[in-house]
């Protein structure tokens, strides 16, 4: 199919370009960008693309696939047709499955998994039967550390490896830093990204909430900002001895950006990231006790989210991951600090994002998008084609004006842990090409 979309507002990241331009994508390559294209065939299908906005395909980090173990949460089907419904051409899972994605084996499994699904394509909820197609993204596979995920002895490596794992990951706080140490000599010639989530668990003890004012209004257990701080500065310690390079998870407070700064002026090989979620609510919003909210680690104080946002705006936190995390209804019914923490975003991120960051002018369209696209690929060590002629084209087309509601038969995932359930939304990705 020949396709020419007219007067479309192009962000691109890699050519730092957002202009209305018409383009014409062909046999799964863009074929022509310019001011206005006249010159095309009768069988062309003509979109007015006015008031949409069409960027390179988004790239989460890191999310959690229920599939295998725990198909009630998600299955590897529905996780990517969330992914998808949500602009994602390229999505990675975190190997906290059952049995946990610790062996070969269990990645050519999921792969094969992918394989079959390959040609399932998908309309995007909630648009029109006539709505076209989408195809489902690209799977990357975390490959874990250490044998289940239990931070006590490594993982084959170079198997996982050989496997085609996008990196490794146990997604889980790894304490043990003389293992940490040797994790990093090992990995340092397989040219695999590897990923931390520095958290010291003895400082985390059984807190749910970010120290500070509202922890105490609240009444719930107290976290500490150096059960983060204290971690990612032992971490950089390694890193600056070793000279491996890490990415780093889950940011979440003012201090750890202030330290990963520091990192980088002193030329250490690091990455890093935040979660959507940490962007946009802060401690206030547990007022609700809604148990969607209980993250980990936990919402931020306002500094602390003034200082993530001025971090993605800088460069220093490289990229906002998803880190979407699906549990059943029964499972998060219970108290705010029994329910398990995290959240769903696959479908709702880039609505929100740019609802209360780009259309606040807080962010600009290009500082959002390459946040979501062209730098978490980065981090993955890849890279996305700049919108041009004869590039491929992986590429999502957005409305940020169409109103949505978030409820069940609107959404591909199967669960439904998220604060903004049974709420109106506005904007809604039309499509995605890959």
């Amino acid at each position: 199919m020949t396709e020419l979309l007219q007067k479309v507002r192009v962000i691109d990241p890699v050519s730092e370009i957002d202009e209305l331009f018409d383009v014409l994508i062909a046999d799964g390559y863009i074929q022509t960008v310019a001011s206005h294209i006249a010159d095309i065939s009768p069988d062309t299908q003509i979109r007015d693309c006015q008031g949409l906005v069409l960027g390179p395909g988004l790239v989460d980090l890191y999310s959690h696939s229920g599939e295998p173990g725990f198909e009630e949460r998600e299955t590897l089907l529905s996780f990517l047709q969330a992914a998808a419904a949500g602009g994602f051409t390229r999505a990675s899972i975190l190997p906290d499955t059952s049995p946990v994605i610790d062996n070969p084996a269990l990645v050519a499994q999921l792969q094969q998994t992918r394989e079959r699904q390959g040609g399932q394509g998908r309309k995007i909820a909630p648009l029109s039967s006539s709505s076209p197609l989408s195809p489902l993204p690209l799977l990357h596979i975390w490959g874990a550390i250490t044998l289940d995920i239990a931070g006590k002895q490594m993982t084959e490596l170079a198997d996982l490896a050989s496997a085609g794992v996008v990196g490794f990951s146990d997604g889980e706080p790894l304490e043990n830093l003389a293992l940490v140490g040797r994790v990093l000599e090992y990995v340092q010639p397989l040219g695999k990204p590897v990923a931390f989530w520095p958290s010291d668990r003895q400082l985390t003890a059984n807190g749910v909430m970010r120290e500070g004012p509202d922890a105490l209004r609240f009444g719930l257990p107290p976290i500490p900002a150096s059960a983060e701080t204290s971690a990612i500065a032992a971490l950089l310690e390694l890193v600056a001895a070793i000279g491996t390079p890490v990415h780093i998870m889950r940011v979440s407070t003012s201090r750890s950006v202030e330290l990963i700064a520091s990192a980088k002026a002193a030329g250490l090989p690091i990455t890093a990231s935040t979660t959507w979620m940490h962007l946009l609510l802060d401690t206030k919003a547990v007022k609700s006790y809604n148990t969607s909210l209980h993250l980990d680690p936990p919402l931020g104080n306002p500094s602390d989210v003034a200082a993530l946002r001025a971090g993605v705006r800088a460069g220093v936190i490289d990229a906002i991951a998803i880190d979407h995390t699906p549990y059943s209804y029964e499972e998060k019914v219970q108290a705010f600090a029994e329910a398990p923490a995290g959240a769903i975003g696959l479908e709702l991120a880039l609505p929100l994002l740019w609802q209360y960051l780009v259309e606040t002018e807080e962010f600009t369209a290009l500082e959002l998008w390459r946040a979501l696209s062209t730098s978490p690929a980065a981090c993955l060590g890849q890279k996305l084609s700049a919108i041009l002629p004869h590039q491929p084209a992986e590429l999502t087309l957005f409305d940020p004006e169409q109103t949505w509601k978030v409820e069940r038969k609107n959404l591909y995932t199967l669960s439904q842990n998220t604060p903004w359930l049974g709420q109106q939304l506005k904007g809604h990705v039309v499509q995605t090409w890959r």
